[in-house]
């Protein structure tokens, strides 16, 4: 399998962290979708980050649909619970986490973007999305509460998303200090630095 991706997107670390959990093998190509020769394309139309390519078969995106996929290929580590209530309430964690690094990466753009004129950057809509990262992090600390994790007391995708979310709101936003306000998540952060699927995978 080849994974086509940017070492500091956290939509990429979430499904590295997938197959470094799953035991998979995989050739990872770094690619700058910003970038005015970028070839991603041609792999997704949508010009998105990841993009996962079987031999022999069409290119698998989102990072949804991926670490879904993934999760099927190895009975190792089993990450989604397979039906019922426990699977929503993963694929809820899943989306919690998803939509807090939308906001912050539409957050992000708005402010960094380099053609778009300063006067044309809307502080209303930068105020907007900043409002549902810290919103959604809020939620992730309600949520998770006094558990070991986030979906009962072994690692799941639900930890996997929300780690991801913020080791990238702190590499992208230091100035959100998460970690002080939310003494339950920085614990589950630190913990989760301690495997090697997330201590290999750091953004940069």
């Amino acid at each position: 399998m080849k994974l086509i991706g940017s070492a500091a997107s956290p939509f990429v670390r979430k499904v590295r962290v997938v197959m470094a959990e799953k035991r998979l093998d995989y050739q990872f190509v770094q690619e700058n979708v910003w970038a005015d020769d970028t070839t991603i394309a041609h792999s997704n139309p949508l010009g998105k980050v990841p993009c996962l390519i079987m031999e022999g078969s069409e290119a698998m995106f989102d990072s949804r649909v991926i670490v879904e996929y993934l999760d099927t290929l190895s009975p190792v580590g089993k990450l989604i619970p397979s039906q019922g209530r426990e699977r929503a309430e993963v694929k809820t964690w899943e989306a919690l986490a998803d939509g807090v690094m939308d906001a912050g990466i539409l957050w992000r753009l708005e402010a960094t973007w380099p053609k778009r004129a300063d006067g044309e950057r809307s502080q209303a809509w930068m105020d907007r999305q900043r409002g549902k990262v810290l919103g959604g992090i809020s939620a992730m600390s309600k949520g998770l509460g006094d558990k070991p994790f986030c979906s009962g007391i072994h690692l799941s995708l639900s930890d996997i998303a929300v780690g991801c979310a913020l080791g990238w709101v702190s590499f992208r936003f230091p100035e959100i200090d998460w970690r002080t306000e939310f003494g339950n998540l920085d614990r589950l952060h630190e913990k989760l630095l301690q495997r090697p699927s997330f201590a290999d995978t750091q953004p940069a």
